[in-house]
């Protein structure tokens, strides 16, 4: 059997691939993950999105309790950190994380006309965001209102597409 960490990596995948299936959008992986993006994703060109934007992301699950009232606080490496503020990336990347139940028996439940994922995913964009002093880990609050949707997903793309960042 799994450990937790890789249901929750695994799950979240799930998640991510659900979302941008929907928004009709193009997901890739990259083999490794040495710069803070587990996933790339790639619109083709259309009359709303003639540039062709594409988004990397760093993906996260966690069951703790992290919800306040209105932002999530997700203690992120530094690594993490600093990678997703870099400013001069030429492609824009997000942090998505997943919420889920504490246990893994309630992350899902279907019948023969839905199936219910549980919680949903939060994005943020931490693009120029200052450098701190600390080594290992900060926590970031990913806003609420931010929930990682295909809706969502589409204005992301707008964005880039209209200014290339985010």
């Amino acid at each position: 059997m799994m450990a937790l960490s890789q249901q929750k990596e695994q799950f979240s995948n799930a998640y991510l691939r659900a979302v941008v299936a929907v928004a009709g959008y193009t997901l890739a992986k990259p083999e490794v993950d040495d710069d803070s993006t587990d996933w790339c994703l790639f619109a083709r060109s259309t009359v709303d999105l003639p540039r062709r934007p594409r988004l990397e992301l760093q993906l996260k699950c966690t069951a703790r309790n992290i919800m306040r009232k209105t932002h999530l606080h997700f203690p992120l490496e530094i690594k993490n950190y600093d990678d997703l503020r870099d400013p001069n990336v030429l492609v824009p990347r997000i942090l998505i994380v997943v919420l889920v139940p504490d246990l893994p028996g309630d992350w899902i439940t279907q019948s023969e006309d839905e199936m219910v994922l549980r919680h949903c995913g939060y994005w943020l964009s931490l693009r120029g965001a200052p450098a701190v002093a600390n080594t290992e880990s900060l926590v970031v609050r990913l806003p609420r209102r931010q929930q990682f949707t295909p809706d969502a997903l589409h204005q992301i793309m707008q964005r880039i597409n209209e200014r290339g960042t985010l």
